[in-house]
C-alpha cells in the first residue's frame, strides 16, 4: 500500500493526469449515455462531475491541483462558445424572419432567470453576497463570473451555480418542452440556450442542428442582455 501511495503521489504531480482523466471520464460517460438511449438523468456532464468529485475526494486532491492540469479544457470554453456562430450562420436568412418572437422570448427569458434567482434567494434568506452570486446563473460561465465580480458576488460560487443550472436544464429541458406540447426546433433550441447556456446548447444539438444553432443564439444574446440587466436591477433594488 505504501508503494501504491508513492506511485499515486508521483502521478498526481503530473498536470496532464487530470486533463487525461477528465477527458476519459467524459468519454466513458458519453458512451454510457448513448448506449442507454440518451437517458436524460445520465447526462454526460452530470455523470462526469459526480465521478470526478468522488475521485478528488477519495484521493484527497485539492481542486487547485486538479485545475492546474484540467485548465486547458477551461481555456477552450471561450473558443467553443464562439464556434457556435458556425451553425448559426447557416440559419442567417431565417433569423431575419424571427426577429420579433426572438426579441420577446429573450426579454422574457432573461427577466425570468434573474427574477427567479432573486426570489429564491430572498425566500431562503440568503446573505447579499450569495444572492448577488446567484443572479447571473443562467448565462455562460465566463460572462456570469464577470458579472458576479462586477456587482459584488463571488465568481467561484457563481461558476458552481452556472454549472448546476446548465445540468438541470440539459436534464429536464427537452422532456419538459415536449410535455408542454412544444414541437418547433427553433423554439426548443432558443429556450434551451436562454435557460441552460452551453450545457443546454449541447443537449439541443442532440435534438437537431437547427435547434442547436438557435440555442447558441439564445445563449449569446442572453449573456449580453444579462450583463446589462443584472447591474441595472441591482441598482434599482439596492442590493
Amino acid at each position: 500500500m505504501d508503494r501504491l501511495a508513492q506511485i499515486w503521489v508521483y502521478i498526481e504531480e503530473t498536470p496532464l493526469l487530470w486533463l487525461t482523466l477528465t477527458l476519459c471520464v467524459f468519454w466513458l460517460a458519453q458512451q454510457l449515455y448513448r448506449r442507454l438511449g440518451n437517458f436524460a438523468l445520465l447526462n454526460p456532464v452530470l455523470v462526469s462531475v459526480i465521478v470526478l468529485v468522488v475521485i478528488l475526494k477519495a484521493t484527497g486532491t485539492p481542486y487547485a491541483d486538479y485545475f492546474e492540469g484540467a485548465q486547458f479544457i477551461h481555456f477552450l470554453l471561450g473558443p467553443a462558445t464562439v464556434a457556435l456562430a458556425v451553425p448559426l450562420a447557416a440559419q442567417a436568412a431565417e433569423l431575419r424572419r424571427y426577429w420579433l418572437p426572438i426579441t420577446i422570448a429573450l426579454t422574457a427569458g432573461s427577466l425570468t432567470a434573474v427574477a427567479s434567482a432573486m426570489l429564491i434567494g430572498w425566500m431562503l434568506g440568503l446573505d447579499s453576497q450569495t444572492l448577488l452570486s446567484m443572479l447571473p446563473k443562467s448565462v455562460t460561465t465566463p460572462i456570469a463570473m464577470g458579472v458576479a465580480e462586477q456587482i459584488g458576488g463571488l465568481p467561484s460560487l457563481t461558476a458552481v451555480l452556472v454549472i448546476l443550472t446548465g445540468i438541470t436544464g440539459a436534464v429536464i429541458g427537452i422532456p419538459l418542452l415536449r410535455l408542454l406540447g412544444l414541437r418547433d426546433p427553433v423554439a426548443k433550441g432558443f429556450a434551451m440556450g436562454v435557460a441552460a447556456h452551453g450545457i443546454g446548447t449541447a443537449r439541443a444539438f442532440e435534438h437537431s442542428e437547427r435547434a442547436g444553432a438557435y440555442s447558441g443564439l439564445g445563449m449569446g444574446l442572453n449573456g449580453a442582455l444579462t450583463a446589462l440587466l443584472v447591474p441595472l436591477l441591482v441598482w434599482l433594488f439596492g442590493l
